[in-house]
């Protein structure tokens, strides 16, 4: 198996500018702290990106809107969501959603 240069390139570049940019941080923040209206904004990043990522898998899983009842991965995940706002528990979200999507896969296919 041979890497293409473009990709080795691609990826060096990618732990280039995310080495510059944290220690960037790092040097920036060192003596003042990180203010605080930046820290609450930081906080919401993680939550951001997981449903920039997981949204668009649950409304288009076949390439073009679904919002049916017969989006599996639709229901599943809101019974996830549900699940993870009331319980807090990632094991349990996790867990549930998996056997949701399992359960919804056997009784309709």
């Amino acid at each position: 198996m041979t890497m293409r240069s473009e990709v080795l390139l691609i990826i060096l570049g990618m732990a280039a500018v995310t080495y510059f940019t944290r220690f960037g941080c790092l040097v920036l923040f060192r003596y003042t702290g990180i203010p605080a209206g930046l820290n609450r904004w930081l906080k919401h990043i993680p939550t951001a990106i997981l449903t920039a990522l997981i949204v668009p898998s649950l409304l288009l899983p076949k390439g073009y809107l679904d919002i049916t009842i017969h989006n599996h991965y639709l229901i599943a995940g809101i019974l996830a969501a549900l699940i993870a706002y009331k319980s807090r528990s990632i094991t349990a979200t996790v867990g549930l959603g998996i056997m949701a999507m399992v359960s919804l896969n056997w009784l309709f296919n």
